[in-house]
């Protein structure tokens, strides 16, 4: 009996101090304080900034049924001279008109010029210096030159203007693959001799155009004329989709 009483007392002590009876961990519960991370999803995608509102021209010229030739091949590049001062009037023609303009059929002209120059040299493009211009734009180019020797080269207004006015003229050169224009022998604008395409062949043999200057001039006529343009005599760099018969008889001008 003493003997099991002793055993008994082993028992109770050797429970005490092993800590037989285990004390349940603490539950770890979250800092009310602390912010939660949630990682950055990749497909959030940025915002979108808006697109640049149009001007008051360009919205009228949408009015008219005009297309935007931004709008219609992107690839077009586009640099109207006419929102500058440095064009041969020495002023600012375009105040607000940031955007260049066709008729449709002069558009779908140009889209297949641009295709055709990009079949021989798919890193050039076209670029456009001026497009449609409203009639009023034109009287402010005629009241410059009138009574000038350079009358000559801007169609007067109050005759019905030119092909221009009727959206069906465009003003144009060529860029080469790292966006710079191919030299022409003239700057865009340049009103003289030099700049008609009659005296080309003069010019080169005097010196003042060289042959691959001339090259450059053949490659734009012949991929705008391909594609139903036709070159101005006096100006490298003006194509006409109709004539100005044609434009009367079956176009509107742009007033």
């Amino acid at each position: 009996m003493e003997r099991y009483f002793f055993y008994l007392l082993y028992l109770l002590l050797g429970c005490s101090l092993c800590g037989c009876s285990r004390k349940q961990a603490p539950k770890q519960t979250q800092d009310p304080d602390t912010e939660t991370t949630i990682p950055y999803a990749d497909t959030i995608a940025a915002p979108v900034p808006p697109a640049p509102a149009k001007s008051r021209t360009a919205r009228y010229l949408d009015s008219l049924g005009f297309v935007n030739i931004a709008e219609a091949d992107s690839s077009i590049a586009i640099d109207l001279m006419y929102t500058r001062a440095d064009n041969f009037t020495g002023t600012l023609l375009y105040e607000d008109l940031k955007e260049a303009y066709l008729h449709p059929d002069a558009m779908k002209s140009l889209k297949r010029a641009q295709r055709l120059l990009k079949e021989q040299y798919p890193g050039y493009s076209l670029i456009v210096y001026d497009a449609a211009r409203p009639l009023s734009v034109q009287q402010k180019m005629w009241n410059v030159v009138k009574g000038t020797s350079k009358y000559i080269y801007v169609s007067n207004p109050s005759r019905g203007g030119g092909l221009h006015n009727y959206g069906l003229a465009v003003d144009i050169s060529i860029l080469d693959d790292k966006g710079t224009p191919l030299p022409m022998g003239t700057p865009v604008d340049h009103l003289g001799r030099e700049a008609h395409i009659t005296e080309e062949a003069v010019l080169v043999a005097q010196g003042k155009l060289t042959e691959q200057e001339r090259e450059n001039r053949l490659l734009l006529r012949q991929v705008m004329k391909e594609a139903g343009f036709h070159p101005l005599p006096s100006e490298w760099w003006h194509f006409n989709r109709v004539s100005r018969q044609t434009a009367k008889e079956r176009y509107r001008v742009i007033p």
